[in-house]
């Protein structure tokens, strides 16, 4: 591959002949040649900039001494690429550096002042391929700096440069889609820090899967655009169960990656009403979700009356107006998935509601401070399985230490159907022990439960 650089001040490019591109142009892998651009004037002063037509502060690089370079060094035959540094360009990008790496020469014009005529990449575009590119959203003083970083970042991807191509692979913005995992060497401990164990035990598949789990965790702390871009294709049940704990779920229907979020809706003047669109999405999700929580045999007219009396919108507005009341919303992307309903009690007490019917739950459970009251934890099907529930539960639980942080020991217990395995071990996993049991009236049915508890705020 052939790089020909075109510049005001060559000698900024010095450093190319040092490090991985100055022993691949000895090898002949590469070619990098430098031009100054004032060797294509023709006036005495060496002229190669004007002032703007229009007016405006600052001087533009004329074109015809442009494209009289960009002719002369222009190759004939195989595939050319002119690049233009330029803060008005496409972000350079690693996918877009693999592209430039087959490419047989790249023609870099850097520019100075206000930047190179708009004719230049305008009338080149017909002849061969242009590429505006910027290195970030920030302004340099000329194109030099931007011009040393595309022939690092697509030189060193020319077979034969990096001398294992495996470190490709696996490093930030490679084949992966994500950043690159943290490295460490000798000696094992630096100043207090040591060096994580894993590293140092041998066991390979150990150490491969906790360097997958750190490039995950350092993408969706630093970079998580890049989670929205990356191949669902390529994650485990592992991947996926880290990423649900970071807050990403798979959306299968996008085929993607979206983030989760987990929010209170509350009335706080906005007049909520059985009409607005997210009251209507909540009533929906609960008719929707609650028939799986009951028994096969329990009749559908006794499911169908509970949830017009308990789960309608109307029902939604008023949770949503009352302080005592918790209404926790998770969202997939832009998708609600799933919501949760805690009571808080004015007292040591918690007022529950059985079919309209007023019930002190407060008795059946032993604790030794407060009752908080989990009545609802739901979600759409779709994101069964995904690990969504969890956030839910952990978000739910994380908001009910908030609101009770001044309450003495605070508790929080709930009732499930004593057949529903799946539900009762998912709360298990979260800190709940089973308690006792109870009778919940659904519609016209006794409904038997067990109940469950744990302490608001425990080491789990």
């Amino acid at each position: 591959m052939r790089f020909d650089i075109i510049s005001v001040f060559p000698e900024f490019f010095t450093p190319l002949e040092l490090s991985l591109v100055g022993k691949a142009q000895e090898t002949g892998l590469l070619t990098v040649a430098v031009h100054d651009l004032r060797d294509w004037t023709h006036d005495v002063h060496r002229t190669v900039d004007d002032t703007p037509f229009g007016g405006g502060a600052g001087m533009v690089m004329k074109p015809d001494v442009w494209a009289e370079a960009i002719d002369d060094i222009a190759a004939a035959g195989g595939k050319t690429v002119l690049a233009i540094p330029t803060p008005a360009g496409v972000p350079l990008t690693q996918a877009k550096c693999a592209e430039l790496a087959t490419a047989d020469q790249i023609i870099v014009a850097c520019g100075r002042y206000e930047g190179i005529d708009a004719r230049v990449a305008e009338h080149y575009a017909t002849e061969i391929e242009v590429l505006e590119y910027s290195l970030g959203d920030y302004v340099l003083n000329g194109g030099e700096v931007a011009a040393l970083a595309l022939v690092e970042a697509v030189g060193r991807l020319v077979p034969g440069v990096v001398g294992n191509p495996e470190s490709l692979v696996e490093e930030s913005h490679g084949a992966a889609g994500l950043l690159e995992y943290p490295n460490y060497t000798r000696p094992p401990e630096f100043r207090g820090l040591a060096v994580p164990p894993v590293l140092l035990g041998g066991d390979h598949g150990k150490i491969s899967r906790w360097r997958r789990e750190q490039a995950l965790r350092r993408t969706a702390q630093l970079r998580p655009d890049l989670l929205v871009e990356l191949d669902v294709k390529t994650l485990d049940k592992s991947d996926k169960k880290l990423l649900a704990q970071l807050g990403w779920l798979v959306d299968a229907a996008q085929g993607q990656l979206v983030p989760v979020t987990v929010r209170e809706l509350a009335d706080t003047g906005s007049k909520l009403n059985v009409r607005n669109t997210e009251i209507m999405q909540v009533a929906a999700l609960a008719a929707r979700t609650f028939p799986d929580a009951c028994p096969p045999q329990m009749h559908i007219a006794s499911v169908a009356k509970f949830i017009s009396r308990h789960l309608s919108a109307a029902k939604f507005v008023d949770y949503a107006r009352d302080p005592q009341v918790g209404l926790y919303l998770l969202y997939a992307g832009n998708k609600l998935a799933g919501y949760s309903l805690v009571l808080y009690p004015e007292d040591d007490g918690v007022q529950g509601v059985a079919d309209g019917a007023p019930v002190d739950f407060a008795a059946e459970v032993p604790r030794e401070g407060p009752l908080v009251y989990l009545s609802k934890a739901y979600l759409d099907s779709q994101w069964r399985g995904t690990g969504a529930f969890a956030h839910l539960l952990t978000e739910t639980l994380a908001a009910i230490s908030q609101h009770t942080a001044s309450w003495p020991q605070p508790y929080v217990w709930l009732g499930t159907n004593k057949v529903n395995s799946r539900a009762i071990n998912a709360y298990k996993k979260h800190g709940f022990r089973i308690s006792g049991e109870r009778t919940f009236l659904v519609g016209d049915e006794l409904n038997s439960d067990v109940t469950l508890v744990r302490p608001v705020n425990v080491t789990q």
